[in-house]
């Protein structure tokens, strides 16, 4: 286990935490948990939870799907990129993000220069576990989705990989736990979160 990736609790039980100083970006694949880990993370802290693909769909008026079907994957990724600027220099909280978000090399600076990118680490079947019944990921409706799954799963992991913290995300651990999980992972960085 590499020194920024977290799977058990030590410290932060002992501690409470304090005043956020730069926004939580939450990444990883989809159905990692980010957008149910970030929004009780958000709870927790007392502080905003925003959600990128939440925003960019009340932007366009229309769901994710539809804004791929209607003008494709490079234009979704133009705007999530702006949206995810505006969202980080507006505001301070949780943010989640999309699954593709981070491998752009410009996302990933963004993030680096305004807040702390945490991957949720899930494997393989968790994913799918977890997303194989649900028809609203544009990307997995292909003939073969846990196929298309695994290759994105196996090209997208070593952007991850660069995230400022990994978290494991095993599919066995609670929400709450998860929350637990982020914030023992937090407490190496004090120039995100303060600690009392």
């Amino acid at each position: 286990m590499s020194e920024n990736e977290h799977g058990g609790l030590r410290t932060a039980a002992a501690l409470k935490p304090g005043a956020l100083k730069k926004t939580i970006v939450m990444v990883g694949m989809m159905g990692a948990g980010k957008t149910a880990v970030g929004r009780a993370l958000a709870a927790r802290l007392g502080v905003p939870f925003l959600d990128s693909d939440h925003e960019i769909e009340n932007a366009a008026n229309m769901s994710i799907p539809e804004i791929f079907a209607r003008d494709g994957e490079a234009f979704f990724r133009q705007k999530e990129r702006q949206v995810i600027a505006r969202l980080l220099a507006e505001e301070r909280g949780v943010l989640s993000t999309g699954g593709g978000a981070f491998l752009a090399e410009e996302n990933r600076e963004i993030v680096r220069a305004a807040g702390v990118s945490v991957w949720l680490k899930a494997d393989l079947e968790v994913l799918w576990n977890r997303v194989r019944h649900r028809d609203t990921r544009p990307l997995l409706r292909t003939a073969d989705p846990k196929a298309t799954l695994e290759a994105l799963y196996r090209a997208r992991v070593p952007l991850y990989a660069k995230a400022d913290l990994a978290v494991v995300s095993d599919g066995q651990a609670s929400i709450e736990t998860m929350v637990d999980r982020v914030l023992e992972a937090l407490t190496a960085r004090p120039d995100v979160l303060e600690w009392q």
